[in-house]
């Protein structure tokens, strides 16, 4: 495993341990708000990029009560949870039967050239904006040489801040190309969802890329 655990600042451990506490307690609420979303159209966007053979190994960066891990694994990969949430880790353990790191997205441990993929659906937009790059490092860094990493993050204007108990960072697709860029990803497609409606009602910014 890359030890690269970080000290951070006062602001920043206040930012992670209120996300922390807002999916503790809303574990079971989101899994039963969200088990049924459809994002197929994301899972197989990542799956048709990777170019190594099947089965893969796939590691969803904030799986939550782990929907998508059942996903991947119905359809023959060997998926890995990692999760903040101590309580949604424990309900993805349970419905998924995969794998769960119980990790703080801010102080990552994770092995070296180890996955295939990386499926962070509606995660990295809790990373303030300062962190962001030491943790698509530290994410770079997990994928083998060629890997895919796939993102979708609520887009916005590149603001950040506070929403309720959950801070946010929004992005617009320039300064998420440049975060990306500048942590030795090139881009292979982008899109927004949901599909089939006006950009203005497409909330969220879907991407992938190509280890360099």
């Amino acid at each position: 495993m890359m030890s690269h655990l970080k000290k951070l600042s006062d602001e920043h451990q206040l930012i992670s341990k209120t996300n922390l506490e807002h999916y503790d307690q809303n574990a079971l609420s989101y899994y039963e708000g969200t088990k049924h979303h459809d994002v197929s159209q994301n899972i197989n966007a990542l799956l048709r990029a990777i170019q190594s053979a099947p089965p893969f190994h796939i590691l969803d960066f904030g799986c939550g009560p782990g929907r998508d891990l059942i996903s991947f694994k119905n359809l023959g990969h060997i998926a890995i949870g990692l999760e903040g949430s101590s309580q949604a880790a424990q309900l993805a353990r349970t419905n998924s039967g995969c794998d769960i790191w119980v990790q703080d997205f801010l102080n990552l441990d994770l092995p070296e050239n180890y996955f295939d993929g990386i499926f962070a659906n509606a995660s990295l937009f809790h990373i303030p904006k300062q962190l962001l790059p030491n943790v698509l490092n530290d994410l770079w860094s997990t994928l083998k040489p060629n890997g895919i990493f796939f993102s979708s993050n609520p887009r916005g204007n590149n603001e950040e801040g506070w929403q309720g108990t959950r801070f946010g960072s929004y992005h617009d697709l320039k300064a998420w190309q440049t975060f990306m860029a500048d942590a030795n990803f090139i881009e292979i497609e982008h899109y927004y969802r949901p599909s089939g409606l006006p950009i203005e009602q497409q909330p969220w910014l879907a991407s992938v890329w190509k280890k360099v």
